[in-house]
């Protein structure tokens, strides 16, 4: 398709930075301005003539601003088809001009609503006039250049350069998706706001970022979303789609423990293959890394404290993907950058999204986020035998981990480290023997111990098998037809079991 010489242009912005060089090199090159408002002012600030939207329409801006550019003369110069003989003929019967280049942002509504706005004023922040103007130039670029994003200011400036002022179709059309992806993007971010169903589902996401790859390496991988907002690397390779999986876990995980004493995980495949709190982080971290040294080759590590430089020591002689830390120790940050693969994170203080979301089949599952953190006012005691209060934190700090672990699971905990889990079994039976061969594998005595689940047991059998091995101290959620039978064994072997009435499914 031909290129298209732009000799007019309409700008009318409300954030105004970055703004100056593209108004220096249109007037350079001899386009003709429209503008209105605030940014009509800042041109001629600038020293340029420029013509008013207002003189153009012969109407001022009304209802407080409301209505400004809303008329056929600006959208017929818009709209028109350069090669449509009638569009061009009603053109000059209306006086109308040509519109060669749009310049337009948006009000900024998800600024306005994530601040502490009214209702009014937010509804004041849906911009009417600048969205139709945006989707008119989009839709019409065969004829018109659609600038709908500030960013975009300075590859215009060296596209308006090389092609001498006039840009050809195919970028035209380039920058005309951009412009319908901030219009659908703005129109979605009012929709959800305002929204209070919950049978509808509109997503948009505005930034994003190419991994390396997928899962694997013969898949594409993409992330979508503000992920500095959350995390801000500070050394190491790019992260990629499985670090990812893995530290989205790991920061689920962590934010359990956030608020009390240092604790330390080191996750692998989506699952805690270690975990410890204890008074001192170094402490922590070791007694994490006992638990399972051959899984945490290669992990994710991450930590509720500042990581400090007895801590790094320890963890420079692993082989880690990920640290991640609230902050670091000047030294410890030295140390850890001398593998220059090894990837820091600095964790922010932010809250994760409330809902879950995942494809399946040719739709999407959604759900709420599983909040709820067993707590010891939860803990219902079915058996005669009271936990101890050892045993009661134990058990929390169990079902923390077990909350977070892949089903079927099994954990085993002592003294507020992990011992071991059964992950992702088919049977709860399987999970319970997994976790307990992998704790005697690293020297683990289950002696005292105790075993938390994610969901109830259908039979006695797991509590047999756990008294067996010495394991005297069960949280499960309850809720079984037979759960009297597991209570009964427990009785008869004095054992303690409480119930919390929440199930912590994670498929």
């Amino acid at each position: 398709m031909s290129k298209k010489k732009i000799k007019t242009a309409l700008i009318s912005v409300f954030d105004k930075t970055g703004l100056e060089p593209l108004i220096n090199i249109l007037v350079d090159q001899g386009v003709e301005l429209y503008s209105t408002g605030g940014t009509e002012k800042f041109i001629r600030n600038l020293g340029y003539d420029v013509n008013t939207v207002e003189d153009l329409t012969g109407y001022p801006a009304i209802l407080g601003g409301r209505v400004k550019t809303l008329h056929p003369k600006v959208f017929g110069g818009i709209l028109n088809r350069s090669q449509v003989e009638s569009d061009q003929s009603e053109l000059q019967e209306f006086e109308i001009p040509a519109l060669d280049l749009i310049v337009v942002d948006l009000y900024p509504f998800e600024k306005t609503i994530a601040g502490n706005a009214t209702e009014s004023e937010i509804i004041e922040k849906i911009d009417i006039g600048g969205i139709a103007l945006i989707r008119a130039a989009a839709k019409n670029f065969n004829d018109v250049f659609c600038i709908s994003d500030k960013e975009d200011y300075t590859s215009f400036i060296q596209i308006f350069k090389s092609f001498d002022g006039a840009p050809d179709f195919d970028t035209r059309k380039e920058f005309a998706v951009k412009a319908f992806h901030t219009s659908s993007h703005y129109d979605s971010a009012i929709f959800n706001y305002f929204d209070i169903r919950e049978d509808r589902l509109k997503l948009s996401v505005g930034d994003s970022q190419v991994l390396r790859y997928g899962e694997n390496p013969h898949q594409k991988g993409r992330f979508f979303g503000s992920l500095d907002e959350l995390l801000e690397q500070i050394h190491g390779k790019a992260i990629s789609y499985n670090n990812l999986l893995d530290i989205d876990s790991a920061v689920n995980l962590i934010l359990e423990f956030y608020d009390g004493n240092p604790a330390f995980g080191i996750l692998k495949h989506n699952n805690a293959c270690g975990f410890a709190v204890r008074d001192r982080l170094s402490a922590a971290y070791a007694d994490a890394l006992a638990a399972d040294p051959v899984s945490a080759f290669g992990g994710v590590l991450i930590c509720n404290k500042r990581l400090d430089l007895e801590t790094a020591k320890a963890i420079h002689e692993l082989f880690c993907e990920v640290v991640i830390a609230p902050d670091y120790e000047d030294k410890a940050l030295v140390l850890l950058k001398q593998k220059k693969n090894r990837i820091l994170l600095i964790q922010k203080e932010t809250s994760l999204p409330p809902r879950t979301i995942r494809t399946c089949l040719n739709g999407y599952l959604v759900q709420d986020k599983d909040t709820k953190t067993d707590q010891k006012e939860d803990l219902q005691t079915v058996t005669k035998l009271l936990p101890t209060a050892s045993e009661a934190e134990d058990l929390i700090f169990a079902s923390k981990i077990c909350k977070h672990t892949k089903s079927n699971t099994i954990i085993l905990a002592k003294n507020q480290q992990l011992l071991a889990s059964g992950t992702g079994q088919t049977s709860r039976v399987d999970a319970l023997h997994q976790s307990i061969n992998k704790a005697k594998s690293f020297g683990f005595i289950l002696n005292k111990a105790v075993m938390a689940s994610d969901a109830f047991f259908p039979f006695p059998d797991c509590v047999e098998i756990a008294d067996n091995e010495g394991i005297k101290a069960v949280i499960q959620p309850g809720g079984s037809i037979k759960d009297q039978n597991s209570i009964s064994y427990c009785d008869e072997h004095e054992m303690t079991m409480v119930f919390t009435g929440v199930r912590h499914f994670k498929h």
